[in-house]
């Protein structure tokens, strides 16, 4: 149950913030351009730990105005939760969003409502999205930072994911 808490806690946004691998979209702020193939390097199917399971992310190349992403975490030999979402070329700038699933596929956003998060910057081996950072740490090797609220704190959770 404690996992559950912490994994609902992924899609509540904190109006507090002040983390050091993350940003925060600007209030009235623009999206920078910018292109998939910029971050065509988070292609592959990726394994971690984090929340005292297995983290596992496939990344699809881009195609077709997107790169496609799942997720999962699996706790004592179970699924936890799933995502599914990708980042999508929008205009001249990239877009990620997302939507949860319980391990029975049952999704916890209405049904037309995603989790969004704008461009903020890209970086030489970082792409910052608002409240999500991908970092290329080597050809094999990712952080995932994403910014979580529980229990009216904010933290910000490193994944760390090495490539399969």
């Amino acid at each position: 149950m404690k996992n559950l808490a912490l994994i609902i806690a992924l899609v509540l946004f904190s109006s507090c913030y002040a983390q050091k691998n993350t940003l925060k979209f600007p209030k009235n702020g623009t999206s920078p351009k910018a292109t998939l193939n910029e971050v065509s390097w988070i292609e592959g199917r990726w394994l971690g730990e984090a929340f005292g399971g297995i983290t596992e992310e496939i990344w699809s190349p881009p195609l077709g105005d997107s790169m496609m992403f799942s997720f999962k975490l699996v706790s004592d030999g179970k699924v936890v939760f799933y995502e599914l979402g990708g980042i999508r070329q929008v205009d001249d700038s990239l877009i990620f969003q997302l939507k949860h699933f319980g391990n029975d596929f049952k999704g916890w956003e209405k049904k037309d409502e995603t989790v969004d998060a704008k461009l903020v910057k890209i970086e030489d081996s970082k792409v910052y999205f608002d409240k999500f950072t991908f970092e290329k740490i080597s050809d094999s090797e990712i952080n995932i930072y994403v910014v979580i609220e529980e229990n009216g704190e904010t933290e910000e959770v490193k994944f760390n994911y090495k490539k399969q």
